[in-house]
């Protein structure tokens, strides 16, 4: 398995923490999670097309037409996330928020890779990978417990 995405998938995730205390800062300095989440999509936007443009990438003609409805709604998705943690960060903890929205991204992921869900391969559930999730629940609980 190659290494490198594994190391940037780790960045991200802990890209995604950094993120929720900005926010959470951002909306309690504000008074609201929402306005807050609404200016870390509007500074990504702005980010995304400046790199985009940078880039010089381009959306593939006729690419459009063919990409099925529901995949059009991935964005309210993110958003729900950004508000949600916004709201949750300062009242959970990071550790606590990031334990609990992990066991849901796993949860759900085991589902999605067995069923070959919205676009992934399909991989069944293996009894190693179940112990794994419920491992994650194990840890999520006993991060959660105060």
């Amino acid at each position: 398995m190659n290494f490198w995405p594994m190391v940037l998938a780790i960045v991200v995730g802990a890209g995604l923490t950094i993120q929720v205390g900005m926010n959470g800062t951002l909306g309690t300095a504000t008074g609201s999670s929402l306005w807050a989440a609404v200016v870390n999509f509007l500074v990504g936007l702005a980010g995304l097309v400046a790199v985009a443009l940078a880039s010089g990438s381009r959306i593939a003609p006729g690419s459009v037409a063919s990409v099925p409805t529901w995949a059009w709604f991935g964005g309210l998705l993110g958003a729900a996330y950004v508000a949600s943690v916004t709201f949750l960060g300062p009242r959970l903890g990071a550790v606590a928020l990031l334990a609990l929205v992990l066991l849901g991204q796993m949860a759900t992921a085991l589902v999605v890779d067995h069923f070959g869900m919205v676009g992934f391969p399909q991989n069944a559930v293996t009894p190693s990978r179940l112990l794994g999730v419920v491992l994650l629940a194990v840890g999520a609980m006993l991060v959660v417990r105060r």
